[in-house]
């Protein structure tokens, strides 16, 4: 994800990690509010079946989350840290209430544990973003086709209803924001460390990884969910 710099704010060298580590405050309450929303969404049944009754509701939401996504990361330096910090729970919330339907899907249990394997992939891979020497750089560059491919492959498989097709781009998609997870960590720790990083970006860099971790978790939960019979 590119940012736009029209300012930047002066971050001394010895804040970097400390300006690192909010940004993974950020993440983790984003990730909690998503998780709160989509329980409690999930324990209501009329909003359940508002949700399932009403497919066009359930689209407006994705698209009010991409709007959300695209507003942020393009706006961020010119808001508040209020304002940004809005349009990143707002949209940890949307996901809370799409996500919801993942209960009717998998079961609780399976869930939970593909939340917590999830957190320790995303801590290992993050972990080597911070402390490897080798420049991940083309790492990134190569996630842009990875991803294109990707969405591309499901598109297509809308029509396939391929399984085999499903499981390369169930894998593809692990190993794909698995190493965005590292490169986008390593970008992050280099930005901060650099003096020159925009206004919020703490907040963006927030959602940038709460990304990268999501997709993971979906990609990992068609891998070794439990389904409900």
């Amino acid at each position: 994800m590119n940012y736009a710099r029209p300012r930047s704010l002066d971050l001394p060298q010895a804040s970097a990690s400390d300006a690192l580590w909010v940004t993974y405050r950020w993440m983790t309450l984003g990730l909690a509010t998503t998780g709160l929303v989509a329980l409690g969404v999930a324990h209501s049944p009329d909003l359940v079946e508002l949700l399932l009754a009403n497919r066009l509701l359930f689209y407006v939401l994705l698209f009010a989350q991409l709007g959300l996504v695209v507003g942020l990361s393009a706006a961020a330096s010119r808001l508040s840290t209020v304002a940004a910090a809005t349009l990143f729970f707002a949209y940890a919330g949307l996901t809370g209430v799409t996500f919801s339907t993942l209960f009717l899907v998998y079961t609780a249990s399976s869930i939970a544990s593909t939340f917590f394997v999830t957190a320790g992939a995303f801590a290992g891979l993050s972990a080597v973003g911070l402390f490897t020497k080798r420049d991940l750089s083309a790492v990134g560059r190569f996630a842009i086709f990875a991803l294109v491919g990707i969405i591309l492959a499901s598109i297509v498989n809308l029509f396939l209803q391929s399984t085999g097709l499903l499981w390369l781009v169930t894998i593809g998609g692990v190993l794909l924001f698995a190493a965005l997870t590292a490169y986008d960590t390593q970008r992050l720790k280099r930005i901060f460390a650099s003096g020159q990083a925009q206004a919020n970006l703490p907040i963006v860099g927030a959602l940038t990884l709460y990304l990268d971790f999501i997709n993971m978790f979906l990609f990992l939960l068609r891998i070794g969910g439990n389904r409900r019979q």
